[in-house]
């Protein structure tokens, strides 16, 4: 073959060395979860003691639930089911030590990150229920009228 066929093939053979040596170099031996080291996850084994020390920010809707049931069950028959409680009311990694620590999300803002009005059909937000910011009572929050708890019962 002419040369102007092997010089991209060894200039890829060259990258390919080089990216093989420093993945070598720069991953750590114990990367691996497997017996063999081929499966991959978010830790090594080296310091799988620092991951079960690790304290959980986000605890999930059903953390709520047993507590909060009168709201879980309206919010569950709304169409804010699909969102979980620490989307609106912060993480509940201090409570129920700490309850102060979690609010509620009460600016425009927030709530405007799923209702501003987005007419694209591909998307898929042309299906929530949006609004224009600057001619819906514009500069009040949204709970000011609307209970986000029961968002079909409209004003309060």
């Amino acid at each position: 073959m002419k040369s102007h066929v092997w010089r991209p093939l060894y200039l890829a053979a060259g990258l390919l060395a080089l990216f093989l040596i420093a993945r070598y170099i720069y991953v750590p031996k114990d990367f691996g979860t497997g017996e063999r080291g081929y499966r991959y996850s978010f830790h090594r084994l080296g310091n799988e003691d620092e991951w079960k020390a690790f304290k959980v920010k986000y605890k999930g809707t059903e953390y709520c639930k047993d507590c909060h049931s009168d709201k879980y069950q309206q919010i569950m028959r709304s169409r804010h089911a699909i969102i979980s409680c620490e989307n609106c009311h912060g993480p509940a990694i201090d409570h129920p030590e700490n309850p102060a620590k979690l609010a509620k999300e009460t600016n425009r803002e927030h709530c405007l990150r799923c209702h501003f009005r987005l007419p694209y059909p591909t998307s898929g937000r042309s299906a929530i229920r949006g609004i224009y910011p600057g001619e819906h009572n514009p500069g009040a929050p949204c709970s000011a009228c609307h209970n986000p708890h029961k968002p079909q019962e409209g004003l309060r």
